[in-house]
């Protein structure tokens, strides 16, 4: 494992991190015409299939009695769990706010992993990262201070939530023998595992799909194909070859991508607490990661 990033792997990481942002839009987009469980698990319902072939040309393995299963439901509820609470975040809040509190995520990983992961302790430096980014959190809702509660206030609190499911799929992975699988196999779980979403979102009498055009079919297609298959296939043969602490800091790009892309697509204000917020997360992951 290679704990230098070549050029080529940073431009791909890049790409991955603009992907991810931009994903954000499309499920706004996508809610324009198709309610958000049915959104989320229709995207995990496109994308399965696809990871099978493509683990079939590859040869991974697939249906192993490896004692998986297990962990492997478990990381799969919760990648389900932060997609419901990101998929109605985005339906209250902004893109750029939505993206900015998920990605919270690596910093309630490391907590957990203290907690649950053996030798993946606490230090003085990732204490540093953990306060720099809980001054970002903080900052993020000050002008939410005094305010009334409304959707937009819910909505950012669930995209907390989103992140917090998401940092301790983190932490199941790395506590767990899903470690020792292929990585394939730990997306096709979680996958899965998302897809019960779809009924889900039905049994809740959501909308389903309620008004499909070009726009919100191909801003689903994105998600399922783009995100769900493409990207995270090629996020998982990076971390296969790199070290996380070289892949790390650049997933503040992904926020960055979201706020300018929310503000040139959908008009979205990006305002001073937001920058500071997103510019003391960023800190903070790149002390928790710094060699």
């Amino acid at each position: 494992m290679s704990g230098a990033l070549p050029a080529s792997g940073a431009a791909l990481l890049v790409a991955l991190c603009a992907t991810w942002g931009i994903a954000q839009i499309a499920v706004k987009l996508g809610l324009e015409g198709i309610s958000p469980l049915v959104q989320a698990g229709l995207r995990s319902v496109i994308a399965v299939p696809l990871l099978l072939l493509w683990c079939r040309w590859r040869g991974v393995a697939v249906f192993l009695r490896d004692g998986s299963l297990g962990p492997g439901a478990l990381s799969g509820l919760l990648f389900a769990a932060e997609f419901w609470a990101l998929y109605e975040a985005l339906a209250l809040t902004t893109a750029a706010r939505s993206t900015v509190l998920l990605y919270m995520a690596p910093f309630w990983a490391v907590v957990g992993a203290h907690l649950f992961v053996p030798g993946d302790k606490l230090t003085a430096r990732k204490v540093a990262g953990l306060t720099l980014a809980f001054a970002g959190l903080v900052t993020a809702f000050a002008d939410r201070l005094g305010a009334p509660v409304d959707a937009s206030l819910l909505g950012d609190l669930l995209s907390l939530l989103a992140g917090i499911f998401w940092g301790a799929t983190i932490v199941a992975i790395k506590a767990t023998r899903l470690t020792r699988i292929a990585p394939e196999r730990t997306l096709l779980y979680q996958l899965a595992a998302s897809a019960l979403l779809l009924p889900l979102g039905f049994a809740l009498r959501e909308r389903g799909v309620f008004a499909p055009d070009a726009l919100v079919w191909g801003a689903l297609l994105f998600q399922a194909v783009g995100v769900a298959f493409i990207s995270y296939a090629a996020w998982f043969w990076l971390v296969a070859r790199h070290k996380a602490s070289a892949l790390a800091p650049f997933l503040f790009l992904t926020p960055v991508f979201a706020a300018v892309a929310g503000a040139l697509v959908l008009g979205e204000a990006i305002t001073w607490p937001l920058l500071l917020s997103l510019g003391l997360i960023g800190a903070g992951i790149w002390v928790v990661n710094r060699a």
